[in-house]
């Protein structure tokens, strides 16, 4: 069986899935369709980009989302390929809603629209530049715990991407301020975010009590495609705990690498990876060489 993974934003680039687009009738209709849903103008943000507007959230989610949906949808019908052979779907935060979408059981509609508002939330949660995000490399996620824990670092951890990857979320000056220690304690790079507020963090909980509303309104479709939750990294197939999870999803961490340890760990192999960018591929592979994983994100891909 396979496992198909979705990423999230930070894996935008101009243009994505253009080639889909030139070449397949059905990435015209699926891109027409979520336009009609959101009436948001998705081929001009992604394939023009004027003012860098791509990377505006309010925008990026959908537009990932979108290129992503489109991917898999093509792939599905160039190669026979179906839900039939697939085990578990899981993303990387906006991700996880693709996934979602694409194992059928929320539709194309409410995921559309839904993470419409989520970029919307997420993009005017916070004051302007009063928060943000870095990117630390080098640490694990507990040994970046007990570095915030012991210096009384009013900063949490947003993201746990892979064993070496953590991306961790706050005041932007108590970000900048905090260099020093984490790099003073063997983090070996730091990266400010180009990022618009501390996502996955408690300057998302007003944001997410909003969009809870939403999701508990969500309809969803049983079947037999299992999900890997963000918020608890645990393989569920019961519509209530998936939406659940979900409602707690945007201001609490994602836990990818033991998202993927669990992976591992109920025997799962095989893993596509279908939207633009190769951001969790690599990711994988640091978490685990156990897994041969493909990338799709061109039309060369499925050739």
């Amino acid at each position: 069986m396979t496992s198909i993974v979705f990423p999230g934003q930070g894996s935008q680039t101009t243009g994505m899935v253009k080639d889909f687009y030139d070449n397949f009738k059905i990435a015209e209709l699926i891109f027409e369709e979520i336009e009609d849903y959101t009436k948001i103008d998705l081929k001009k943000i992604i394939f023009e980009n004027n003012n860098d507007i791509l990377n505006l959230t309010k925008f990026t989610q959908i537009s990932i989302f979108a290129a992503s949906f489109t991917i898999f949808k093509i792939y599905c019908n160039e190669t026979n390929f179906n839900n039939e052979s697939i085990n578990i779907m899981m993303g990387h935060s906006l991700g996880e809603y693709t996934a979602l979408a694409c194992s059928n059981k929320i539709s194309l509609k409410d995921c559309s629209l839904i993470l419409k508002k989520r970029g919307e939330l997420m993009n005017s949660a916070v004051a302007p530049n009063e928060t943000g995000m870095a990117a630390l490399i080098g640490k694990d996620s507990d040994s970046i715990q007990y570095i915030i824990d012991k210096n009384n670092l009013n900063i949490e951890i947003a993201n746990d991407n892979s064993n070496i990857q953590i991306v961790i979320s706050g005041n932007i000056n108590e970000i900048k301020k905090s260099e020093k220690i984490f790099l003073h304690n063997g983090v070996k790079k730091f990266l400010i975010l180009n990022v618009s507020a501390a996502f996955h963090s408690k300057h998302m909980l007003k944001a997410q009590e909003e969009l809870s509303n939403d999701i508990e309104n969500l309809i969803f479709k049983e079947n037999k495609i299992k999900i890997i939750s963000n918020y608890d990294a645990k393989v569920h197939n019961d519509s209530k705990t998936i939406k659940k999870n979900l409602q707690n999803q945007m201001a609490n961490k994602v836990n990818w690498t033991q998202s993927i340890k669990k992976l591992e760990n109920i025997g799962e192999r095989k893993i596509i990876e279908i939207g633009p960018n190769r951001i969790l591929s690599g990711l994988i592979k640091r978490i685990s060489n156990n897994f041969d994983i493909i990338s799709i994100n061109n039309i060369s891909d499925i050739k």
